[in-house]
């Protein structure tokens, strides 16, 4: 390989965010390497269907392992390190939150020790979330907003977002965190509910289900598209220097809304099918989420290109697809 290629290597490579960053970074030149958890199930899926899974090195290691993580670093010899590994489901980590603190937490400090260790020089960026604000201090939320999560997920990844300034001011990295809202895609897993909304409208709409169970239909979520999303990632190592920024598109919507969009795209209406499930409910519920990403559309001239409803009928239009075949 030519010593003038940039090289990335992506931990969680094999999720939503790791697929569509990695087709960016292929799109602008680089080698991409992923790190892979070897696990019993095909975890690969998401890179095929995007058409980018013959054009990246993977590497077995896990966030757990840190000499698989240093052996990771020298075989890439890679310049941008995006840490986007983790147990990134809210509603497990309630059951799993040693785990989830283990994998999200520990983790993301791993990755940033390996970076010490074999290249100061390389750029990091920690995949941090608005589940950190949780019970949100203010009507709308940006760097400066204080956190208060409501969760052993979004405990865990503060503890990831705080180790990452620690490693900036401490050791002089160019680490960063994306504190980024919530963004979907037709790659997100059927434990997510905005997922679990579009595959259940398709689905009732061909027969295949009568109802669907949702908890809490009024709490609301700034939504984005995470194909936009990846981009204000990448933005975000190419600074001279390293920060943290809120990415988000500044529109809440409820999850209401949200269903009925889904299933007036296939010509239903929600209400009809969606009914409520109390023991959907979360233990802490966090009600409102709105991002305010001024700092990122000044700074990285990062805007998102792609409105809700756009993006609900994208992921509605690929359920259909794959229910069809």
């Amino acid at each position: 390989m030519s010593n003038s290629v940039r090289r990335a290597l992506i931990t969680g490579i094999t999720g939503q965010d790791g697929a569509y960053l990695s087709r960016l970074l292929l799109e602008k030149g680089y080698e991409v390497f992923g790190l892979l958890a070897r696990r019993g199930t095909d975890t690969t899926w998401r890179l095929r269907e995007l058409g980018v899974a013959a054009e990246i090195r993977l590497i077995d290691g896990d966030l757990l392992d840190l000499s698989s993580l240093i052996r990771a670093l020298e075989i890439s010899r890679a310049s941008e390190v995006y840490n986007l590994g983790a147990q990134s489901f809210v509603g497990t980590s309630w059951q799993q939150p040693l785990l989830t603190a283990q994998v999200n937490g520990q983790g993301a400090i791993n990755v940033l020790e390996a970076v010490r260790l074999v290249n100061r020089d390389a750029r990091f960026y920690q995949a941090s979330t608005s589940e950190m604000f949780g019970l949100a201090q203010s009507p709308e939320q940006n760097e400066g907003t204080p956190f208060h999560p409501r969760s052993p997920y979004g405990v865990s990844k503060l503890m990831a977002h705080w180790a990452t300034v620690n490693y900036r001011e401490s050791h002089g990295l160019h680490a960063s965190s994306g504190i980024l809202f919530n963004h979907e895609s037709p790659l997100r897993g059927l434990e997510f509910v905005t997922r679990k909304i579009t595959h259940a409208a398709c689905a009732i709409k061909n027969g295949r289900q009568a109802k669907l169970y949702l908890g809490n239909l009024d709490a609301k979520r700034d939504w984005g598209f995470a194909g936009d999303y990846v981009e204000a990632m990448w933005a975000m190592l190419q600074q001279p220097k390293p920060d943290d920024y809120v990415v988000a598109t500044g529109v809440a919507t409820s999850v209401r809304e949200f269903c009925r969009l889904a299933f007036e795209r296939v010509g239903l209406d929600y209400a009809q099918y969606v009914e409520i499930d109390p023991g959907l409910f979360r233990p802490a519920e966090v009600e409102f989420l709105l991002g305010d990403s001024t700092k990122a559309r000044s700074r990285l001239s990062w805007k998102p290109k792609t409105s809700l409803p756009e993006l609900i009928a994208m992921m509605v239009d690929a359920d259909v697809r794959r229910q069809t075949k």
